[in-house]
């Protein structure tokens, strides 16, 4: 009678229905926050957030799948049977500790049907695979992990863009100059004095200055103007009043929809951070490092550049002045891709959000003082590491990598404006516009041409095509 009380068909009904209603009301409340929310970017024209939403929204789907799949498969999983001896290699906790250990007991119990033990029982020398209760346990924690890395890399976006926001009043100070083509004499010279110290010549010399350069003032104002000159001059010279600053902060944000996402490569590496959590190791005590090392050897990288790019100016002209260009190359980045660099930060902000989500998991599942825990001694580095991660690619790498992977070759899709973007997809009705449109707009990170130039041919065919039809330019 014990076990049939368990069972649905001996549940009161009122429980059932309240149960039912609270996971439903919480359900629809959450899926109409995030229908305003987007309906709220597409009103201010933040179309570039709006789709991170909707990959939010495809992230969520492949949680709720990967959820369905648990619990639909949990009962077959618990029955698969393995010797007994397969099972005490590669633990996370010895035998005695997890003998010993007192945590919360979390499982679930099956709608019907013996568990996973009792029908290993039947077998000599068999266990199952994974109990119920580890699976449920597994559950929690892909939950946690993905509701984690979507916290951290919005918080990170938000920061970032903060500090970004103060760079607006060095742009309108530019937009206010008659002739804003031409940088101020003080700026370039305070631009190349990052190189001009012969010592600072030296790669050992130079690599470290770069180095401690990302902890304090990553970006100045002389830095801002002049790359901003060096890249208008390569991209837009017919419009030297173009925004630059805007056109960082859209580049921002579609980079976002990247950031938000949990790639397939690193679900691989959740699997391979899964199983190398062996008693004895402290993997994850070592592994907390990863995204700290990673993270000052990015900022030092792009600190370095734009060292470079001083260097390149000193030794190509004896006499500095108000029009010597920078030359934007993709040379300056590892293996001459710019977008590493993003693949890069979307990696340290997935591993930091691992430990954190790790260390929360573990807490609330098993307590503070589980095997898995690790001494005291090992957890406040993990999270004071986990906070200056946090911290620094906020203030410091993430504003350094939105103006520095500006100099490559090319250019992003973030040179069009929204306005500009959405009136020429509007625009594109018949077929052969809309196939011009999206070559375009899909070639636009691979062009060498000026952007002002594409920007203007393909307004003037919409002037052409429908003179009374407005649109904007950036």
């Amino acid at each position: 009678m014990a076990e049939k009380s368990e069972s649905l068909e001996y549940t009161p009904t009122w429980v059932v229905a309240v149960v039912c209603f609270i996971i439903v009301l919480i359900s629809l409340a959450a899926e109409r926050g995030l229908h305003r929310l987007g309906k709220f970017f597409l009103q201010k024209n933040q179309d570039a957030l709006f789709k991170a939403l909707q990959k939010l929204k495809e992230e969520l789907m492949l949680l709720g799948f990967i959820s369905l799949l648990l619990t639909v498969s949990q009962r077959a999983i618990s029955q698969i049977c393995v010797p007994e001896n397969i099972l005490k290699v590669m633990l996370p906790c010895t035998l005695k500790e997890s003998a010993t250990s007192n945590h919360l007991i979390t499982g679930r119990h099956l709608l019907a049907g013996s568990s996973g033990a009792e029908h290993c029982n039947r077998h000599e020398g068999k266990v199952p695979l994974l109990s119920l209760e580890a699976l449920h346990q597994l559950h929690i924690f892909i939950f946690v992990l993905a509701v984690t890395h979507v916290i951290f890399c919005a918080t990170t976006m938000v920061l970032g863009g903060a500090k970004i926001q103060q760079w607006r009043h060095w742009e309108n100070s530019i937009q206010k100059q008659s002739k804003p083509h031409h940088v101020h004499i003080l700026h370039i010279q305070s631009f190349v004095d990052r190189a001009g110290r012969r010592w600072r010549k030296y790669a050992l010399v130079s690599w470290t200055v770069a180095f401690f350069k990302q902890f304090y003032g990553s970006v100045t104002k002389s830095d801002y103007i002049v790359l901003r000159t060096g890249f208008i001059k390569k991209h837009c010279p017919s419009n030297p009043k173009y925004n630059f600053h805007q056109y960082i902060l859209r580049t921002l944000e579609h980079d976002f929809k990247k950031i938000v996402g949990i790639s397939w490569y690193l679900w691989l590496f959740v699997v391979l951070f899964l199983l190398i959590n062996i008693a004895g190791w402290h993997s994850y005590f070592w592994l907390s490092f990863l995204p700290l090392l990673l993270l000052l050897l990015v900022g030092t990288k792009l600190e370095h550049i734009i060292t470079e790019l001083a260097q390149e100016v000193s030794e190509r002209s004896s006499v500095v002045d108000e029009i010597t260009p920078i030359k934007p190359s993709d040379e300056l980045f590892w293996f001459h891709s710019p977008t590493l660099v993003l693949y890069l930060i979307h990696f340290i902000l997935f591993q930091n959000s691992f430990e954190i989500a790790f260390f929360v998991w573990i807490w609330c599942t098993y307590g503070f003082k589980s095997c898995i825990m690790e001494e005291l001694g090992f957890i406040i580095p993990r999270l004071i590491v986990g906070v200056i991660v946090q911290v620094l690619c906020s203030y410091s790498t993430l504003p350094l990598y939105a103006l520095v992977t500006q100099m490559g070759t090319t250019y992003k899709r973030g040179i069009f404006g929204e306005q500009t973007e959405d009136s020429l997809r509007l625009w594109a009705g018949s077929s052969i516009h809309n196939r011009m449109v999206t070559e375009t707009l899909e070639s636009i990170t691979v062009s060498n041409r000026p952007a002002c130039n594409e920007i203007q041919d393909i307004s003037s065919t919409v002037e052409l095509s429908y003179p009374n039809k407005p649109h904007t330019t950036p």
